[in-house]
């Protein structure tokens, strides 16, 4: 199955359904999606423009919602006040479908994905091109895509998350093969086939485990009635109402339910002995290749790495920064207190058939 045909079906399976996060506005307006494909113009090279010159029509696509993306925006245009930026923010498959049908006469100039198995997997299909942002040094190396297509953005770890009221701290699981676990039928909630972070984590888990270790847990949790959602914001908000005692999360969900005011906690899974360590994934963004301005484009992937940029992700989303020395939003757990799985992303992204053949042979949701 090619990457092509599949992020076609999915988009077909995804049209309806909740995204990641809050999205008002995931779907581009009928104004903007007209003011988008007249963008289109002649490429501003990056040698023409520099610092408060860059000027021109910068377009993003974003699998991040535009609440999430928006703050951030906002303060690139602080910085570079002539720069017009449009928009269009949905799910990352929906985005990825677009931008290959697109790559004959690109519509964006970058492309912004909340886990790397879509970036990777685009950067295949030839969509990037290279560019190695300023202060780039600043990441950790595993996460400048190859030939420097992509660049890592923020890390996110998975957790389970748990209705305090309905679960105590010492009842909590403490692995993810706990969820196969038969006292928890029936009272579990993730995200399904459709999120890219649970993609990305059945790919993981491939690499650290191997296909049948990895499979065995996928029908554990069918057999033990595991509810699949289309995004991890319906999980968290029915762990936090008590629809749900356990939910299978990124890291963050948890602590936005925390916000609201919800009775929940969490657990960062596998810390025991011979156990697989934490699971993580990465945001990432990449500039498309014929970028119609590639000046604003390459400024845009420089800020989105700088320490207020990096600062934006942590304060407003309550993510792990890739850039060293960027502090965490209060009360956000250290992931250098953690034992981290041993995973290479890109490796695990490059493999993206057999992840999607197993889940349908599965037949996860």
């Amino acid at each position: 199955m090619s990457l092509y045909r599949f992020l076609i079906i999915l988009s077909i399976l995804v049209w309806g359904l909740t995204s990641c996060a809050p999205a008002p506005g995931a779907q581009v307006t009928a104004a903007v999606a007209t003011e988008v494909s007249t963008a289109v113009g002649s490429p501003t090279p990056a040698s023409e423009t520099s610092g408060d010159d860059i000027l021109g029509k910068l377009v993003i696509y974003s699998g991040r919602s535009e609440a999430l993306i928006q703050p951030v925006i906002d303060a690139f245009k602080t910085k570079h006040p002539h720069v017009e930026i449009l928009l269009k923010a949905g799910s990352n498959s929906e985005l990825a479908n677009a931008l290959l049908e697109e790559a004959a006469n690109p519509v964006a100039d970058v492309f912004i994905t909340t886990e790397l198995f879509t970036v990777q997997s685009l950067a295949m299909q030839d969509v990037f091109q290279s560019y190695l942002p300023a202060e780039a040094d600043q990441l950790p190396p595993e996460f400048i895509g190859p030939n420097q297509t992509w660049i890592g953005l923020t890390r996110r770890a998975r957790v389970i998350m748990y209705n305090s009221e309905l679960v105590s701290a010492q009842e909590a699981p403490k692995s993810i093969f706990e969820l196969m676990d038969a006292k928890w039928k029936g009272q579990i909630a993730a995200a399904g086939t459709t999120n890219g972070s649970m993609q990305a984590q059945i790919a993981a888990m491939r690499q650290l485990l191997g296909e049948q270790a990895t499979e065995e847990w996928l029908k554990g949790l069918l057999a033990n009635d595991v509810t699949f959602f289309g995004g991890h914001t319906d999980v968290r908000k029915a762990v936090g109402s008590g629809e749900f005692k356990i939910g299978l999360v990124n890291h963050y969900y948890f602590y936005l339910q925390q916000a609201e005011g919800s009775p929940v906690g969490v657990v960062f899974p596998d810390q025991g002995e011979g156990e697989i360590g934490l699971i993580t994934n990465a945001t990432a963004a990449g500039i498309v290749k014929g970028a119609h301005n590639l000046a604003a484009a390459q400024a845009f992937m420089d800020f989105l790495i700088s320490p207020e940029g990096q600062n934006l992700f942590a304060e407003l989303n309550y993510e792990y920064p890739l850039r060293a020395g960027v502090p965490l939003r209060q009360g956000v757990q250290p992931l250098d207190g953690f034992r981290l799985a041993a995973v290479d992303v890109v490796k695990a992204a490059l493999d993206f058939e057999a992840t999607f053949d197993l889940m349908e042979r599965v037949g996860l949701p």
